[in-house]
């Protein structure tokens, strides 16, 4: 949400200037003889912002309910990938100097890291084309074509071969993971989805980090070794598969590009035998750095090499997703306007769980992402109830064996030992059976 004297034009020409820096802002994406898709790069032309006028709407209620509309309409509108623009800009007008920007990308051109690129020259290329000036940003030695081309040379023969040889043992006999659910699975994936947000406080942070520094792993690995432990309990199986993704920008080259590059890892945690948590840990990050070293192999490649069967109903090879985003989010800037971001309430699941930690000063900021046609919030809720006590059983002794770690809090343990086991009931003792029964 921009506040103050907005400036349209120099916000249409610094769009534009981005999006002839990016070729992927300006991609579009065809079927090739050969069936497979193609990206086609158009020549650098102005980017036109879509304008919305509510400012006339007179009651203020009625007004930002109007605008809330608007901006979820504009999120959830879809992309055809081979006519449209891959980077969509609207500017809902709600007052002479309050507006709210719209910024809609397809993430087939774009990622998390991308937002922080786009949001630093944005900025750059708003106050040059304000002061009527060059923006000083330094020229991109590649852009995303150069890179794709590069990764298909590079990735064949026995580099390919080593990198799906580790995979296909890695994920040999993977079942699907069958979590307890509120309601019958659908035939075939929605997409509806809800959130839960909960905080990880501080002080619990702080142990965590001194688990990982012990161990020689990293908070990550802890944070994923206790999702498992989570997910093992309600799934009652000790084979556990999480996706994750990972930056894929491992080249300085690529640093400053908005583009896609990162891949989806799926770490498979073998939880058999009842270790204790430390050696759970220390298989998770046996794992995890092996998985790392083979994540060249885009995970769309990976799905079509392994051909698990495709069913509607469940995403390919996992259905659990574990984030945990340790970089820094850049801070929008406009010349002198107040910027405040505009709350997302458009809420997708793509996966039947996704759990996304942020690291911030003040301890973990955690998000619980549902399929809300298989769980309710109560459930999650509870689940994420039951991970924060998890972390705590965990940092109190990383020698327990998982099946002793505590996951209940005080009080559900109070209601499952005792008062679901108070049965005591009074009956007439002057009776027979059968008068009973009567």
């Amino acid at each position: 949400r921009l506040r103050g004297g907005l400036d349209v034009a120099a916000l249409e020409a610094a769009f534009s200037g981005l999006a002839a820096r990016h070729e992927v802002l300006r991609t579009r994406f065809v079927i090739g003889e050969g069936g497979e898709p193609v990206q086609v790069v158009d020549e650098p032309s102005p980017v036109r912002i879509h304008h919305i006028d509510l400012s006339t709407v007179q009651d203020p209620t009625a007004r930002e309910a109007q605008v809330r509309e608007t901006v979820d309409a504009e999120a959830l509108r879809p992309f055809d990938l081979a006519a449209d623009a891959l980077l969509r800009v609207s500017l809902v007008r709600v007052a002479e100097e309050d507006h709210v920007l719209v910024l809609s990308m397809h993430h087939i051109v774009s990622d998390g890291w991308s937002i922080g690129v786009l949001t630093r020259e944005l900025g750059e290329l708003y106050a040059a084309a304000l002061h009527k000036q060059d923006a000083q940003l330094p020229d991109l030695p590649v852009q995303y074509a150069d890179f794709a081309i590069w990764q298909r040379q590079w990735l064949q023969g026995e580099v390919l071969d080593r990198q799906l040889g580790y995979w296909r043992e890695q994920l040999t006999g993977l079942e699907p993971l069958e979590l307890p659910t509120d309601h019958p699975r659908p035939a075939e994936r929605t997409g509806k989805g809800a959130s839960q947000d909960f905080d990880i406080p501080a002080e619990l942070t702080t142990a965590l980090r001194t688990l990982a520094t012990s161990t020689g792993t990293s908070l990550y690995m802890v944070l994923l070794a206790t999702f498992d432990v989570l997910l093992s309990r309600y799934a009652r199986r000790d084979d556990i598969a999480v996706g994750t993704p990972i930056a894929g920008r491992n080249r300085a080259e690529i640093e400053g590009l908005i583009g896609f590059f990162v891949n989806t890892l799926v770490i498979r945690s073998d939880l058999s035998d009842n270790p204790g948590f430390e050696d759970l840990l220390a298989r998770v990050k046996d794992t995890t750095l092996a998985a790392y070293d083979h994540q060249d192999l885009p995970f769309e490649r990976l799905v079509e090499e392994l051909a698990p069967e495709r069913d509607l109903s469940r995403t390919p090879l996992f259905q659990v997703m574990f984030i945990l985003q340790n970089a820094g989010q850049e801070a929008w800037q406009f010349a002198d306007l107040n910027i405040d971001s505009y709350p997302n309430q458009t809420t997708v699941s793509q996966f039947d769980l996704t759990l996304s930690i942020q690291e911030t000063d003040d301890g973990l900021q955690a998000l619980l992402l549902y399929s809300t046609d298989l769980f309710d919030a109560p459930t999650m809720e509870r689940l994420a109830g039951h991970y924060r006590n998890l972390l705590a059983s965990v940092v109190a002794d990383p020698t327990t064996r998982l099946t002793d770690l505590d996951m209940l809090s005080p009080a559900e343990q109070h209601q499952l030992i005792v008062e679901w086991n108070d049965t005591a009931a009074d009956f007439p003792r002057d009776k027979c059976i059968h008068e009973l029964v009567e």
